[in-house]
């Protein structure tokens, strides 16, 4: 049985100072394991709904073949777990600003950290997805150039709420066409959100996409009772012509 309450680690980072914490939920009995940066809670293995829907919408309608996904922000690794359960999944690149949490799934301190390690197809790189979304060389330094069938993002509470100011480039046209141009033909865009859907962030999807919907996922939250909600945004290109 697990002590009530502890926190794992404690390290500063250029964001702030980050923390991963584990406590015992008393109505389920399990354990529950915490980020938060500074004062803010980041995400939480009690809520993780939004994160596997991200992946599954996001390569719901991706063709059965094999498939190259990246994702922005490993966090406690739900949406690249759920990637990784889909078989269709060939290479899975996982892009994390923070070396600290990196570190956490290599060194098994999350519950799901083996599992990604372990696993051939799964690459965990230290590097900024923004950064890296507006270089023409694209999201994969060993590879320029390289594309992919899925691009899927959770790192900022939404397009309006940001970690960081400069983060807010990317929800803009300019900033989307440019992580579009790493997609194949037919790829698809997906972005985790807190927030209720946003018809501003929508048009600006549908911009430059093909196709543009957002989806409300809902769960059941135990903390405040009843049920909660996030968005999955999901945008896709045009496929290519014979």
């Amino acid at each position: 049985m697990s002590v009530r309450f502890e926190e794992i680690d404690w390290q500063p980072t250029p964001l702030g100072e980050i923390s991963l914490r584990r406590r015992r939920h008393p109505s389920s009995d399990e354990d529950v394991y915490e980020v938060k940066l500074g004062d803010e809670f980041l995400m939480s293995s009690l809520f993780t709904t939004g994160e596997i829907a991200l992946t599954e919408l996001g390569l719901a309608k991706l063709p059965d073949t094999e498939l190259d996904v990246a994702v922005g922000g490993l966090g406690l690794g739900f949406t690249a777990q759920a990637a990784l359960d889909d078989p269709r999944v060939r290479s899975l690149t996982v892009i994390e600003a923070l070396a600290e949490v990196i570190d956490w799934h290599q060194r098994g301190l999350v519950p799901l950290g083996t599992r990604l390690t372990s696993d051939a197809r799964c690459r965990l790189v230290h590097g900024d997805f923004f950064a890296l979304a507006a270089d023409p060389r694209g999201l994969d330094s060993k590879e320029p150039g390289r594309r992919f069938h899925a691009i899927l993002l959770d790192v900022d509470h939404s397009p309006r709420h940001v970690l960081r100011p400069r983060h807010a480039a990317l929800y803009q046209p300019a900033g989307l066409r440019a992580l579009a141009d790493h997609l194949h033909p037919g790829g698809v865009f997906a972005l985790w959100s807190n927030d209720p859907p946003d018809d501003q962030f929508t048009s600006a999807l549908t911009e430059v996409f093909a196709r543009a919907a957002a989806h409300v996922v809902e769960f059941d939250n135990p903390l405040q009772g009843g049920t909660s909600a996030n968005t999955v945004y999901v945008a896709g290109t045009e496929t290519s012509t014979p």
